[in-house]
């Protein structure tokens, strides 16, 4: 059979593992390139290539490799190519571009080109023209333009190979399945696995590094059950040799399925992504083989059910994307290291890593480490033995002690315990649950500090550092901000595990105060007076709960019976809720965000709250306030200072618009209806014109409870009502 050249290609880092696998399929002339690696082998390695690779994305067979100064050039070397031997004129086919050039800036112009140049050619040759289908088509055509070159291939895979079909459900952050694969190849798991030895992940999160782990022991092939390859619709396909090659795929998996299986094991603390691991493992057809457990890292302890004496616990913790998640994350490390030493001697640790700076929180040394890429995130690979000559300075339990606090910690620990005392007496004669303890009081500890009790009488504690001024050092901003790390669960007594630490930091690029741990965590019941209120401490930069409002949502349940009430910008509800629980008839909460919404139907379920009586309605509240046709009797506007969400038109600033969204809310309000108008802008103005239009009372003192006396420009309040 005759030999060409093929090319794989794979996510940039993971040539070598490809290299080496490719190696091993038997093939000649291997030569490694950026994302992929050049081989030599007949139409039936390059199947097996397609069946077998668990590292590469697709596999294409290069019919040429051209010069192109102009966009006629690009055109001529589609049309050098006799493409009536790879498609009937009839067929349809699909092209994918990349590269550009100065000459060629565009992809999809680069597509178009190489695509008119083939149906050409069929139109002058045959009198047909083949047609463009996106979904399976009988062709797939990759042109690579690099360097004033184009290389023109057949794609003969179709879809990627990384997607296996399995994982029909993810976490938050994924791995692909071929990084996977390559993690587990790097921490040498077939040697471990051949000889009886486990595998554990302690965060599995959706399950790909276990499930991955399963097939390749069982030696099952990654596209045995892909329901279609690129090359079935080829015209050179030869469906004789892929039937072959399939029947031992399969006689593979067979005696695989007879061998005694390592066991495989997973845990992570969150239910929910554990129910897409469980979706994903029955998918990939390995329930009998991998097991999945909910439990919080604390808890990690070898299995002992059956003797294992060593094996590989392999993870791919969280990392951090800002400096105050990082921070947080070096005590999650620390307890991976403890654990791993307590419990998991003469084991192999791998960790996979886009901070690998966390990995000396461990206590562990790296032995081995393997640079790669998650998705675009330059990572590591930490490979650990474990056992006592790794083991860095101290045992886990001296690892563990508290250390005694630096002079300014000291400082704060004592401005919190002070504080705290003050406030006591106010907390408890008013049940106060949630409130702020510290806010920037002292200026080089420039945080916002709040204490969370929930329904179990469990204390939280959520710390904001402020965005230090560009005029402080950066390395001085971080000493302060681990000070502060330091101080909190001293001076608050409370465990670190319970305390979130974030950071609102000058932006770097694309970074948003959007997510802030990719981890999941559990929605905390707090009380605030009757209601019931679920806050999220780890995930987003807010928790759900704007504290300094607490007196506005007082006065809200107490301005509410028998009224319709209306929430615009209505963030998770809790006013809503308040004025649900005070007695209101109806009510409309809308804000754009789906998140949030659900988030409040969540605190609508908390408190018995029926969504038929009380709608949330997703939309943009300009445009929604603008359409309404109803009356309201009583209504909440508290709308953010700036917006430019892609769902709005235009942008929201409140200092130029808050005139029209008053006067559209005092449109809609019944006879005798009170419109409460808030925001937080610190520079806000009220317009002249409302003061003269409407009877206009300034709250704002009013709703300023003693945990906020000590900024009393952290919001501003009005109630407005129509003149009488």
């Amino acid at each position: 059979m005759t030999t060409q050249q093929y090319f794989a290609t794979c996510p940039k880092g993971l040539e070598g593992p490809l290299m080496a696998e490719l190696k091993s399929f038997g093939f000649d002339e291997l030569r490694e390139t950026v994302a992929g690696v050049y081989f030599t082998t007949d139409l039936k390695g390059a199947y097996r290539a397609c069946l077998w690779s668990r590292i590469a994305n697709k596999v294409f067979l290069p019919l040429g490799r051209f010069e192109v100064n102009s966009a006629d050039d690009l055109y001529d070397a589609a049309r050098k190519i006799d493409w009536s031997e790879h498609m009937n004129p009839t067929g349809t086919l699909l092209v994918d571009f990349t590269g550009s050039s100065n000459v060629i800036r565009n992809t999809q112009f680069g597509a178009v080109k190489i695509k008119d140049a083939v149906v050409d050619g069929f139109r002058e040759s045959a009198g047909a023209r083949p047609s463009v289908a996106k979904q399976e088509p009988d062709l797939r055509i990759n042109a690579r333009l690099n360097r004033g070159h184009v290389t023109i291939s057949i794609d003969l895979c179709g879809d990627s190979l990384h997607r296996r079909g399995y994982r029909t459900k993810q976490g938050a952050a994924p791995l692909k399945e071929n990084l996977a694969a390559a993690l587990l190849m790097r921490a040498g798991w077939m040697e471990i696995a051949k000889h009886g030895g486990a595998l554990i992940d302690p965060m599995c999160g959706s399950g790909t590094i276990l499930i991955e782990a399963a097939m390749m022991a069982l030696d099952y092939a990654p596209g045995l059950d892909r329901p279609t390859f690129g090359f079935e619709r080829w015209l050179n396909h030869d469906a004789e040799i892929w039937a072959d090659l399939r029947h031992e795929a399969q006689t593979r998996y067979r005696e695989g399925l007879k061998r005694d299986i390592p066991e495989i094991r997973g845990y992570d603390a969150d239910r929910k992504v554990l129910f897409a691991a469980e979706s994903n493992i029955s998918m990939a057809g390995l329930d009998d083989y991998v097991r999945v457990v909910c439990k919080p890292l604390e808890e990690l302890v070898k299995p002992t059910h059956k003797t294992l004496d060593f094996g590989l616990v392999l993870t791919n913790p969280p990392y951090g994307e800002r400096l105050g998640e990082q921070e947080a994350l070096k005590g999650l490390y620390r307890q991976l290291g403890d654990k791993c030493r307590e419990h998991f001697d003469g084991w192999k640790l791998g960790v996979f890593t886009g901070n690998p700076d966390l990995g000396k929180s461990m206590g562990l040394r790296a032995k081995k480490r393997y640079k790669l890429f998650n998705g675009a995130l330059p990572s590591e690979l930490l490979m650990v033995d474990v056992e006592p000559s790794q083991y860095v300075n101290a045992p886990p339990a001296e690892l563990n002690k508290p250390k005694p606090l630096s002079p300014g910690a000291e400082m704060l620990a004592n401005r919190l315990r002070k504080n705290l005392k003050q406030l006591s007496k106010w907390v408890k004669n008013n049940e106060i649950n949630c409130y702020r303890v510290y806010d920037a009081d002292m200026p080089e500890y420039s945080a916002a500090i709040d204490i969370y009790v929930d329904s179990n009488q469990n204390r939280y504690v959520h710390v904001q550092e402020y965005a230090a001024p560009k005029s402080i050092d950066e390395d001085k901003a971080i000493a302060r901000f681990e000070e502060i790390q330091a101080a909190v669960p001293v001076a608050l007594e409370v465990d670190h595990e319970h305390v979130s630490f974030k950071q609102r930091r000058r932006n770097r690029g694309k970074e948003q105060y959007q997510r802030q741990s990719e981890e999941r965590h559990p929605l905390i019941p707090v009380k605030e007076g009757p209601t019931t209120l679920l806050v999220n401490l780890w995930e987003y930069l807010d928790t759900g709960l704007f504290l300094d409002h607490r007196p506005v949502r007082q006065r809200i349940a107490q301005m509410s019976r028998g009224k319709r009430f209306l929430n615009l910008f209505c963030y998770t509800a809790t006013a809503t809720v308040h004025a649900a629980l005070g007695g209101a008839k109806e009510s409309v909460s809308v804000d754009m965000s789906k998140t949030y919404l659900r988030w409040a139907e969540k605190n609508f379920e908390a408190n018995n709250l029926s969504t038929s009586k009380h709608q949330l309605v997703q939309g943009d509240c300009l445009q929604w306030l603008q359409d309404c046709r109803e009356g309201f009797d009583l209504i909440m506007l508290d709308p953010p200072s700036f917006s430019n969400s892609k769902r709005m038109e235009g942008v929201l600033d409140i200092q130029r618009d808050h005139v029209d969204m008053v006067n559209r809310c005092m449109e809609i309000l019944q006879p005798g209806g009170c419109l409460v108008f808030s925001n937080n802008l610190r520079s806000f103005k009220l317009d002249a014109d409302i003061e003269s239009r409407y009877a206009v009372e300034n709250i704002t003192q009013q709703t300023l409870d003693p945990d906020f006396k000590r900024n009393a420009k952290i919001h501003q309040c009005w109630l407005i009502r129509a003149k009488s």
